[in-house]
């Protein structure tokens, strides 16, 4: 069963849209997903619904500027320049808090994909303590350098175009080169998924289609900066079981050379049950390949591993 509901953001001002999926009968473990950039928790709906039929009760959230997480349509893509990170890691933890008092004692997992794997993996080095276990989807890595180089670059426009301006110029240092791989493409979005007609689905969303502000871009990464630093992934409890999957083909994850490297951290930092998953030929969003079917049993099976344990 599917319910939608709402909470009070972080910011004091705006009612973050929330979704859950409830099981039949007793539920065996929950799963939390923090969804990507651009895009809104309910394009997770049939991976939701698997879990869901297979005893889980899953919930999620729309980010601040994503999805019905917003006050007007110019929130859409819009982070507040001022602690604007901490507001979204805050209604993810917020989210949680609910949920946990809805199921207490139940076995607790989390999944981040893309902008969400970045905010979930921040989110483990705060409140890592009490989960059963954590899947990092689509993830990457960006050096500080990189990400320094990107705040200056808001902060010069910003100067000029205040901070909710949309840059073409920063969206193109982004996400510029994701599709040259897949060219000559009939969207541009091609990096997204090799299934066609979840492409065009993807491309023709309004929800899936406008650009973040300087701002979001920005606080964005302000948040990344915090993943590049030893200390902070030491933080991450030791005994938290994680996953890393994403597609072989994913410019996000430089093609698996990223997701690598930050799986290389995780072991490095003592973590003992790190796994890594590639998906030979797929894209950024593996739960919409043409081989989605098996990647839920995978992510599934090795779920309920760590659940039963």
């Amino acid at each position: 069963m599917k319910n939608d509901f709402y909470y009070l953001s972080r910011d004091g001002k705006t009612r973050i849209h929330a979704v859950e999926w409830v099981p039949e009968g007793d539920v065996r473990g929950v799963l939390q997903i923090c969804h990507g950039m651009v895009e809104y928790i309910e394009r997770y709906h049939e991976f939701a619904e698997y879990m869901c039929a297979r005893g889980y009760y899953v919930t999620g959230h729309d980010h601040l500027g994503h999805g019905k997480s917003i006050q007007s349509e110019e929130d859409y893509g819009y982070f507040p320049k001022a602690h604007g990170n901490q507001y979204v890691i805050g209604d993810i933890q917020h989210l949680r808090q609910m949920t946990e008092k809805k199921y207490p004692n139940v076995p607790y997992v989390m999944m981040g994909h893309s902008m969400g794997s970045f905010l979930l993996r921040q989110y483990l080095t705060m409140y890592g303590k009490g989960l059963t276990a954590a899947v990092i989807m689509g993830t990457g890595y960006q050096s500080a350098l990189v990400l320094n180089a990107g705040q200056l670059v808001c902060r010069v426009i910003a100067a000029f175009k205040g901070w909710r301006y949309r840059s073409k110029f920063v969206d193109n240092l982004s996400f510029g080169g994701f599709n040259k791989r897949f060219e000559p493409g009939e969207t541009s979005k091609e990096w997204i998924t090799s299934d066609k007609e979840r492409c065009q689905k993807y491309v023709e969303d309004p929800l899936c289609s406008f650009m973040f502000t300087l701002s979001a871009y920005y606080q964005m990464f302000e948040g990344m900066k915090v993943l590049t630093k030893k200390k902070n992934t030491e933080r991450i409890p030791k005994d938290l079981p994680v996953l890393f999957v994403a597609g072989a083909d994913d410019p996000v994850g430089a093609f698996g050379k990223g997701v690598r490297k930050v799986y290389g951290q995780y072991k490095a930092a003592g973590i003992k049950d790190v796994s890594l998953k590639l998906y030979k030929g797929d894209r950024h969003e593996i739960l919409n390949e043409t081989d989605r079917a098996q990647v839920y049993r995978d992510i599934f099976r090795w779920v309920e591993r760590r659940v039963r344990k």
